[in-house]
């Protein structure tokens, strides 16, 4: 297990589309990088595997006890996940850890279903709304070559500089 350097855009990784991925111990290991660096990295909610240079079809997740979190799964780690049904649309201000300097006003699903598998090979079956639903179609964005931005309906009106605090 290893806390590693998150990359930023423009790196290549994050805009390609990641392979599937089989169990087995490189995507255990693979995941508990991801999850090591997720909790060592301050707000953060998720992380895909492009984002720590790795171009498969992994993620992690977790928004317990955020504000904006209505259900939540508590830790979610998945390899190879599908959004299966998705229902109504909500617009609202999301980051990135790999666009460290801005936010954005990103339409998502208000509600969704995901299906993957975790790393000791279990099928999990997750439907969530509101905040944890954003967050899985985040991440599930990041193993499909996209970030935010592509999801943002005007850079002039829609995007704005990350307030620092402290």
């Amino acid at each position: 297990m290893a806390v590693r350097p998150v990359l930023h855009y423009p790196a290549a990784v994050l805009k390609a589309t990641a392979d599937a991925i089989d169990l087995g111990p490189a995507a255990t290991q693979l995941c508990a990088d991801l999850v090591d660096t997720m909790r060592a990295s301050p707000a953060c909610v998720g992380l895909a595997a492009p984002q720590i240079g790795v171009g498969a079809r992994a993620f992690c997740m977790d928004v317990t006890g955020h504000p904006k979190a209505r259900s939540c799964h508590g830790l979610v780690v998945l390899l190879n996940p599908v959004v299966l049904e998705t229902d109504g649309t909500h617009v609202a201000r999301e980051g990135c850890m790999s666009l460290p300097d801005f936010t954005g006003n990103v339409r998502r699903a208000q509600t969704l279903t995901v299906r993957g598998i975790a790393p000791d090979g279990k099928e999990h079956q997750i439907s969530a709304d509101a905040f944890e639903a954003r967050a899985l179609q985040h991440e599930i964005d990041h193993l499909d070559g996209l970030l935010f931005l592509d999801r943002v309906s005007s850079l002039t009106a829609d995007l704005f500089p990350r307030k620092r605090y402290g």
